[in-house]
């Protein structure tokens, strides 16, 4: 069980405006995110969940849910718990890029072509990762679509990682838009790959491979 266990859990895509009807997004649903933080309640961890814009709630009453839409908002929220949390979880799709400037008004059709500047979002793992202290546990995701074992272990490492939890868009049925997940467990001395499942399922595996590590 993590009776005690305080656990900050993002999840879901963020979307990034580029005027007041439009954005930059991306696929994500948010399942494995909420799979993860009804497991962890079940487990006795008290869970904050910072999530995008899904169609999802929460029902374990030992999570408290915080909705946001950017990756800047994202990052403000998890800042706000990440001190006393015990357990980092990174599941969300944050976008990697937003419009360097969003439009006021809503753009219109008057031309050919018009471009967009993008700058970085903030990495929020690699942020909270230079804060971390040696009694946190943190647990980031790697889509992939080529190389992925190694772009996982090279994330690991960037951004002071325990355990990356890896999904190949490769792997039929695995990343967004499933109701199941194939999964790859990477850790700094240890690689473990899971079958297909339901991201319920799959939520219980992770869960349980930490409970593994921080109880060791």
């Amino acid at each position: 069980m993590l009776n005690g266990k305080k656990v900050l859990l993002t999840a879901g895509p963020t979307y990034e405006p580029i005027d007041p009807v439009r954005f930059i997004g991306n696929h994500s649903t948010g399942k494995m995110g909420f799979a993860l933080a009804e497991c962890f309640a079940r487990e006795g961890a008290e869970v904050t969940l910072v999530s995008g814009p899904v169609n999802l709630k929460a029902t374990h009453p030992g999570i408290k849910t915080v909705s946001v839409t950017t990756a800047d908002q994202m990052f403000a929220e998890v800042q706000k718990y990440a001190a006393e949390a015990d357990i980092w979880v990174f599941a969300a799709a944050v976008a990697d890029y937003k419009p360097k400037q969003a439009a006021d008004l809503k753009i219109k059709k008057d031309t050919d072509s018009f471009s967009i500047e993008l700058v970085k979002n903030v990495d929020i793992a690699a942020t909270l990762g230079k804060q971390k202290r040696p009694d946190q546990f943190a647990v980031g995701f790697a889509l992939e679509t080529n190389n992925e074992l190694a772009h996982a272990q090279q994330k690991l490492q960037k951004k002071n990682l325990n355990m990356v939890i890896l999904n190949s868009l490769q792997d039929a049925g695995a990343g967004f838009k499933h109701d199941t997940n194939k999964i790859t467990i990477v850790e700094p001395d240890k690689i473990t790959n899971f079958e297909l499942k339901a991201k319920t399922e799959v939520a219980e595996d992770i869960v349980r491979k930490i409970k593994e590590r921080i109880y060791a």
